[in-house]
């Protein structure tokens, strides 16, 4: 029964991440990729520290960090964006682009640990 709660939540929550992530792109094309996965990075490390000694179910852990970020970010877009700048005049905005994805990331990832570990000791 557990599997199955798991699966459910991933769905559930893949769903709304990865139509965040559709409108997001939609509105703003290679910014919106580069957002989603910035803001990726940080969600994804603030839940794994704020829920690192709570007793929250795993079905909700597994779908929030598996099913909506999971489905938010997009490791492929941020590569075939990448090339795709490469491939254009204007491929200084590639090197751009994917450097800062990578340093800010890490940098939003980073925060994402202190914030969660914060809101982690102050939420019981």
């Amino acid at each position: 029964m557990t599997k199955a709660k798991n699966y459910i939540s991933v769905g559930f929550f893949a769903f709304f991440g990865g139509a965040l992530r559709a409108y997001l792109n939609i509105i703003w094309s290679l910014l919106g990729t580069f957002i989603v996965n910035i803001v990726g990075c940080f969600l994804l490390a603030f839940f794994t520290y704020f829920f690192i000694n709570k007793k929250a179910p795993q079905w909700l852990t597994t779908g929030l960090m598996t099913g909506f970020v999971g489905a938010f970010t997009t490791f492929s877009s941020f590569h075939l964006d990448t090339l795709k700048q490469l491939q254009s005049p204007q491929s200084t905005t590639a090197w751009v682009y994917f450097f800062a994805s990578i340093i800010i990331g890490f940098g939003l990832a980073n925060l994402g640990m202190m914030v969660g570990k914060l809101a982690g000791r102050r939420v019981k």
